[in-house]
């Protein structure tokens, strides 16, 4: 029994011998420091490497380590613990224990050498290290957990050796690295290893996955957002030397406990739907994967990004990832045998991987030709793309006009204030344009109203905007240029701020109250609806009202310039227009007892009437009266060049499968059709001033699309076909 005992302690002593004599040349070499630091490194190291490192390979790897801590700009600030658990550590997993930190310290310091932190280092690193060793990502490695020298020897690796090999060039330089994974993925797709730099905190980046956009970025953010802290098989992990934070579970060897980990699934989960996200995609001939150069565009069609699919060698997770928003909605095109050739429609956020069939494509339409023929089932799809492709050409310049609230015209400058209420409707959000008093006064008194404005009134929901006014005349709201700055506000909101083009909404006070009197009627075609707060019409006329829901709030007492005479006036007037076209002049009138000027806020109940109401842009009957600012196009009738006048008045009807003109209607008047308004498939009669009607076969065209959107960037208001008048 005695001599068994002898055995086993000569024994033990023969195991801890060669870490005993680590520890004593590492403080005889580096002092305190370097005997701590040793310590460290054995306290943590596997059983198994204690039986077969030598404490000179040892040596060797902290004197490295060492030595770089000293010479390196960005090793300063790496805290002792840190440098301890991941920059020191001789190993990433249970790869084989090949020396690797001098082939890597002098392969590396020349590519870093013109580095000035952590973080450019080890981008150059990520970009450059894998082409010098010419080692890359394949299938045919010989397993998962190779060491650097075994992935070097056959020039191929998996995610987890390509994340080892990066993981310890990072470390020879004195970068704290640890590599980052997943067991399996929460839809069970397979799993994925990548790393962590740190730089003043941890920043993940793919191994051999450069992006010139710097860290935290990466194909695998969708997966990744999704995993599950609470499910060992799920979790994130990031390896650490120090055993005491737990283990990091190895996906190709279940069982073991040898590799110390800490659950980071928190960094990389979202607790709210990620701005921007990626999806994954693979492409099939018959069954099997095969390269191919791929689209993802929108659902209209328009190309937002290339890409190109990965054939059988690649890991499944191995895929091009273009980038979506969740909740839009987005198709797949591959060129086949020279044609286009498209996935159905799909919504970003149902799914994450998307493996795409030829059989199962169907050919992309071509909207790009001026002469595609359109049918009913394509056209809507025809407005899309064009828009989407016009808007393109004009997004960056709206975008910063919205930003800096500000926008030039005609040497004309309109500022603008807007507040956000309530959530944004599915449908989209509303819009709600009010104009401020003051006028001919100083600019001081104008700016005055205009910072009052922002105040007034509060929807229960939308993009509330207080414009401040161009200029400081008595009719600043109702000048030529008012028209033109809503309009291309108007498109802006649309395009890019997710404003529904049908709840746009006019209103204005005092001076403001003029404009809405004057614009609302000459651009009707614009508006959901539109209210007038205690102001005065001048010559303005209603006839153009017919279809815009409006209202008029007036004080009993407001007797200047006679607003409260005349409001009644046209209240009774607008009534009278509703008599005799019952299916139009939607209004409402509150003149209210007692009051003066200002109402004490009680016209806000016109906030609520108009919200009630949306835009029709395709009534069956307008009535276009042209006042002091003329157009040449309203809802559904465009004039030649040249021929709108003031005092114009024409009015349109559609009844059945005719179209009756009546009033000042120039030769050469266009009528712009939409099945919405009309179906265009058979022939639709035409009368214009009651004289025998002729026949057209209105033809659904992209150049009828395409000049209705460059003199109107509205796709609900666009037209499809044209028919000219004789």
């Amino acid at each position: 029994m005695k001599t068994a005992a002898l055995f086993l302690t000569s024994v033990l002593c023969a195991i801890a011998a060669p870490t005993d004599d680590f520890i004593a040349a590492a403080s005889a070499k580096h002092g305190a420091f370097g005997e701590k630091a040793a310590r460290f490194l054995v306290e943590h190291m596997p059983s198994s490497d204690k039986e077969t490192l030598t404490a000179e390979s040892l040596a060797e790897n902290l004197d490295l380590a060492m030595k770089v801590r000293a010479d390196l700009p960005w090793t300063k600030d790496v805290p002792e613990e840190i440098f301890f658990n991941d920059v020191l550590p001789y190993a990433v997993f249970d790869e084989p224990r090949d020396p690797w930190r001098a082939d890597f310290l002098a392969k590396a310091t020349s590519l870093v050498k013109g580095a000035k932190t952590a973080t450019e280092a080890a981008q150059i690193l990520n970009r450059d290290f894998f082409k010098l060793i010419n080692t890359h990502y394949h299938t045919e490695r010989k397993r998962n957990n190779q060491s650097p020298k075994e992935s070097i020897e056959q020039g191929k690796a998996t995610c987890t050796g390509l994340s080892i090999i990066l993981v310890d060039a990072c470390r020879a330089v004195g970068i704290p690295a640890r590599a980052v994974g997943t067991p399996m993925w929460w839809n069970k797709s397979g799993n994925h290893t990548w790393v962590e730099i740190w730089d003043k905190g941890w920043h993940f980046t793919g191994a051999d996955e450069y992006d010139a956009k710097g860290f935290n970025r990466g194909w695998f953010i969708g997966h990744a957002s999704k995993a599950r802290a609470k499910d060992p098989m799920q979790a994130i992990y990031a390896t650490s030397w120090k055993r005491d934070s737990g283990i990091f579970p190895l996906a190709w060897s279940p069982e073991s406990t040898s590799v110390g980990g800490v659950n980071v699934t928190e960094n990389y989960t979202v607790k709210a739907a990620p701005a921007e996200a990626t999806i994954g995609v693979r492409f099939f001939e018959g069954d099997d994967r095969s390269v191919s150069k791929g689209s993802l565009t929108t659902d209209a069609g328009l190309v937002l990004s290339n890409f190109e699919t990965k054939a059988g060698t690649a890991d499944l997770n191995d895929t091009p990832r273009p980038t979506v928003t969740p909740g839009k909605t987005y198709r797949l095109r591959f060129e086949i045998d020279g044609k286009a050739m498209e996935t159905a429609p799909f919504k970003a956020g149902d799914k994450d991987m998307f493996d795409v069939r030829a059989a199962g494509l169907t050919p992309a339409p071509d909207f790009s030709d001026e002469n595609t023929p359109l049918t009913e089932k394509d056209y809507s799809r025809a407005i899309a793309f064009t828009y989407e492709t016009m808007l393109a050409d004009q997004k960056e310049k709206r975008a910063a006009e919205l930003i800096d609230k500000s926008l030039t015209m005609d040497g004309k400058t309109m500022r603008w204030m807007e507040k956000t209420f309530g959530e944004a409707p599915p449908d989209g959000r509303s819009l709600w344009i009010s104009m401020h008093g003051g006028g001919e006064a100083s600019e001081q008194v104008n700016t005055q109203q205009w910072q009052n404005q922002i105040r007034l009134y509060q929807p229960k929901e939308g993009i509330y905007i207080a414009p401040r006014a161009p200029t400081d005349k008595w009719n600043m709201w109702h000048q030529k240029h008012i028209d033109a700055m809503f309009a291309h506000l108007i498109e802006s909101m649309v395009a890019l701020r997710g404003v529904n083009p049908d709840k746009v909404y006019l209103m204005g006070y005092s001076a403001g109250g003029d404009g809405v009197w004057q614009v609302a009627p000459r651009m009707a075609d614009r508006y959901a609806a539109a209210a007038m707060m205690a102001g005065h019409p001048n010559e303005a006329q209603l006839f153009g009202l017919r279809n815009l829901p409006f209202a008029i709030f007036m004080g009993e007492n407001d007797a200047a310039v006679n607003r409260n005479k005349i409001a009644k006036e046209k209240s009774a007037e607008i009534a009278k227009l509703q008599k005799a076209d019952p299916g139009g002049y939607v209004h409402l009138s509150r003149i209210y007892p007692g009051l003066g000027h200002w109402m004490n806020n009680k016209d806000a109940e016109g906030v609520p009437w108009m919200a009630k109401f949306t835009r029709n842009p395709w009534p069956t009957k307008i009535v276009w009266y042209q006042d002091d600012v003329v157009h040449h196009r309203f809802y559904w009738l465009r004039l030649p060049e040249g021929t709108a006048a003031k005092d114009q008045k024409i009015i349109a009807e559609i009844k059945g499968r005719t179209i009756s003109l009546t009033g000042d209607v120039p030769p050469g008047t266009q009528i712009l059709l939409s099945d919405k308004l009309i179906g265009l498939d058979g022939p639709i009669e035409v009368s214009v001033n009651n004289k025998a009607p002729f026949t057209a076969k209105p033809v659904r065209s992209i150049q009828t699309i395409r000049t209705a959107l460059k003199e109107r960037l509205d796709p609900s208001s666009t037209p499809t076909a044209m028919i000219a008048c004789p």
